[in-house]
């Protein structure tokens, strides 16, 4: 189990644009690797109302358990690895296994026979370090849609500020505000979910 300050910067761009990022730095098809997150919530979205969200994140060999809550800079992480039943019974019965991330839980009121499982956003991911920071590309499909996403992620907030946005200005991309992967979900769920057939 791990606790973290998570600082990073995000821009969402367009196809063309992550391309040109790419190619910048110069990142090879085989230097992507696949994630998936998985998303959990009460039904009326306690943790979202808090700022915080709760996933599983599946990598090729390991299953990652997070909380995330807001902070005075960034945002708390509370991390806990999970063995691969432990991880199939939260997708398949919301059952969440005893550690850090449920003693956050129950600090926050939480009911966790109230937490539901809402879906996955699986993403090919690429990471290089960039100037005392991790710079990340992102190729994100979930809900039959898909987006490109820049982050950058460091331990300084002003200087990965002036970083990231001196990066974005060199390169000619704009900066277009990024709701993060499970809002962006969250979004696409509602908006799937409301759709009136014809």
């Amino acid at each position: 189990m791990t606790k973290n300050i998570e600082i990073e910067f995000k821009n969402i761009v367009s196809e063309t644009d992550f391309h040109l990022i790419t190619q910048t730095f110069q990142i090879k098809n085989d230097q992507f690797f696949t994630q998936t997150n998985h998303y959990f919530d009460t039904s009326d979205f306690s943790l979202k109302q808090a700022g915080a969200a709760l996933r599983v994140r599946e990598l090729p060999l390991s299953f990652e358990f997070t909380l995330k809550m807001p902070a005075k800079i960034g945002l708390l992480e509370v991390n806990q690895n999970l063995s691969n039943e432990e991880a199939s019974l939260l997708r398949t019965s919301s059952q969440i296994p005893n550690g850090e991330v449920m003693i956050e839980l129950i600090k926050m009121n939480i009911n966790m026979e109230d937490i539901q499982y809402f879906g996955s956003l699986t993403t090919n991911r690429a990471e290089i370090k960039y100037k005392d920071g991790l710079l990340v590309f992102d190729h994100s499909f979930y809900l039959n849609k898909e987006d490109f996403e820049i982050e950058y992620e460091v331990a300084d907030w002003s200087k990965g500020k002036i970083n990231f946005e001196q990066l974005m200005s060199e390169l000619n991309i704009p900066i277009l505000s990024a709701d993060n992967k499970i809002e962006r979900f969250y979004s696409a769920k509602k908006m799937s979910t409301t759709k009136v057939i014809d």
